[in-house]
């Protein structure tokens, strides 16, 4: 390598040495015949003075180049003149006085500004992603990604675990979400799927005596994208044997806490605070809620019992609930800002919103004609509410009270309730239901996967109320995203074809699906558990991002489409006939 430096690396005790740079031109400046060329690398960014008194052939090299062109610098490092550092840059006291410049490769002006931060179109973005990820932030995301890896690498390796890399194709089998299926060239008419996740196969290493798995697993879900979904995606995947729920809490909750303080800046909330799934879904209205503020959801389902309002006690009568907020300082809201509090509520599936805006003594509300001035105070009693706070009400099925307040929650928490913007508020949720009832087909389903384990007090109620059972399922969250889920798994055969009954497999069909991990539990399987935080989802949280394609090297867009590579396409009439398939219009 001629490079003897990074453009990065200068510092004022380097002044005075002879230095050769490689790197891109980020910016472009000529002062009245001297050029300044501010020179970027992966590691940071210097000035780099091409003087025609000093150095008249280079700077004459200097007069053709442009943004991003490739160059090779050699000269000599001084410090700026006073008043001219950039306290901006770390090598901003200091610049490179060039001798002579070399041009290693020209380039076309880019379809957007390297050096202008501001906001770019995504879909140029991913189109030349190679370019995008020049730009310093971009870059910044990569080196943070691969500092959180390393760093889970280390921490799981000195604690005793295996890193065990398992298969990318396997066999089909129902995880909840659509397989991405490879059709085999050598079997007509069978597939392998790729893995939504390896939890079979890290289930099948307990069972083998591995005893600490993990592994940095690529999964694959063919399912509708969101900001924090891709078709492809990375997650910290991990097994342990002869634990129980508090072991893999404690191990994680070690692993993100020491990550978070050795690796980046932010604040955090520490222990991390624990709620069950109810108490979650009552107080919050989601099972990953944003703890930076509290702003809680109160039922009010007794006291709504008593009043005369008959859309509340309709919907208590139809098995419903009734649930309230409180927002201080909101009070004043016009009639437009209440219209678009309860469209919101509405987007989510409730019938309406009611309200009541406390401010200046009086009431506005769209429903406290129908009580008695007793029962107005006694709802202001129990929420603690007084002048100038606004009490939001939805009365309806427990799931979409909760999913319509929550909503409200977090909208009118970003309003009020001074989120700070430095601080992971952590949590686990626990106690999941086992089960979930798909009213249009009929049918129980697993609520997380079917291997995860009931309750031990709750197993007897597998095969008399299993609406009623709660899981050794744990999910951990952060600031509204849900960074991970995982349970402590069912190791006993009996246990797991009841639960596979109970999800309308028979007997044949578990076989035939599952008969591999089925026939590993007759072996002498170790009671076992595990987690699976997503890799992406951490790392863009840590990075202060919102969408997981800001930390993916080359992601797919909202469409599942790879703009980069025009990708998925379709391919010649020969490759399908050696795979025995034809496309059906």
């Amino acid at each position: 390598m001629r490079r003897t430096h990074t453009c990065g690396e200068l510092r004022p005790h380097h002044e005075g040495q002879l230095c050769i740079l490689q790197g891109w031109v980020h910016r472009r400046r000529d002062h009245g015949g001297v050029i300044f060329l501010d020179l970027r690398d992966r590691y940071g960014i210097v000035q780099v003075v091409l003087n025609p008194q000093l150095a008249p052939e280079a700077h004459a090299a200097g007069e053709e180049v442009r943004p991003e062109y490739v160059l090779e610098v050699e000269g000599t490092v001084v410090r700026r003149p006073p008043g001219t550092e950039n306290p901006n840059l770390p090598t901003g006291a200091v610049e490179l006085q060039a001798q002579h410049l070399r041009v290693l490769s020209a380039a076309q002006t880019p379809p957007f500004s390297i050096a202008d931060e501001g906001p770019i179109d995504e879909s140029l973005r991913l189109r030349y992603r190679y370019l995008d990820l020049r730009r310093p932030s971009m870059m910044a995301h990569l080196a943070l990604r691969h500092r959180v890896v390393k760093f889970i690498r280390d921490f799981l390796d000195a604690r005793g675990f295996l890193e065990i890399e398992t298969p990318i194709l396997i066999k089909s089998t129902p995880e909840g979400a659509r397989d991405y299926l490879v059709p085999s060239r050598l079997h007509p008419g069978c597939f392998y799927a790729l893995p939504q996740s390896p939890q079979q196969l890290k289930q099948l290493l307990m069972v083998a005596g591995v005893d600490r798995y993990f592994q940095i697993a690529r999964c694959f879900r063919d399912e509708d994208l969101r900001a924090d979904r891709q078709p492809e995606f990375t997650q910290l995947d991990l097994e342990m044997s002869f634990v129980d729920r508090a072991d893999v809490l404690a191990l994680i909750e070690e692993l993100f806490a020491t990550l978070v303080e050795q690796l980046t800046s932010w604040r955090q909330t520490t222990p991390f605070r624990r709620l069950t799934y109810a108490e979650a879904m009552l107080r919050y209205g989601t099972d990953k809620p944003d703890l930076r503020f509290e702003l809680p959801i109160v039922d009010v389902s007794d006291w709504a019992a008593a009043t005369e309002f008959q859309v509340f006690r309709s919907a208590l009568a139809a098995g419903g609930v009734v649930r309230a907020l409180r927002v201080p300082d909101a009070g004043g809201y016009s009639r437009r800002q209440l219209d678009e509090l309860t469209e919101l509520a509405r987007s989510r599936g409730a019938k309406g919103l009611a309200w009541a805006a406390l401010q200046g003594g009086e009431v506005r509300s769209s429903f406290a004609r129908f009580l008695t001035p007793g029962q107005l105070e006694a709802l202001r009693a129990t929420l603690d509410a007084g002048d100038g706070d606004l009490i939001l009400l939805v009365a309806d099925d427990a799931r979409i009270v909760a999913e319509a307040l929550g909503a409200l929650r977090l909208e009118l928490g970003r309003r009020h309730a001074a989120v700070p913007d430095d601080l992971l508020a952590w949590a686990w949720i626990i106690d999941f239901p086992l089960f979930e009832w798909d009213a249009e087909h009929q049918r129980w389903d697993a609520a997380h996967h079917p291997f995860t384990a009931p309750l031990d007090e709750d197993l007897p109620l597998l095969l008399t109320d299993p609406g009623r059972v709660r899981s050794k399922a744990y999910d951990i969250v952060c600031n509204g995203w849900e960074l991970g889920s995982g349970s402590i798994r069912i190791h006993d055969r009996v246990v797991q074809e009841q639960v596979f009954a109970l999800l309308g497999y028979s007997a044949e069909q578990a076989e035939r699906r599952f008969g591999h991990l089925l026939r590993a539990f007759q072996y002498g399987a170790p009671p076992h558990g595990g987690i699976a935080p997503g890799i992406d989802r951490l790392v863009a949280l840590l990075a202060g991002e919102s969408s997981i394609r800001e930390v993916i090297a080359f992601p797919k867009n909202q469409s599942a489409v790879d703009l980069l590579t025009d990708a998925p396409s379709p391919v010649s009439e020969e490759q399908l006939r050696e795979l025995h398939l034809r496309i059906v219009p």
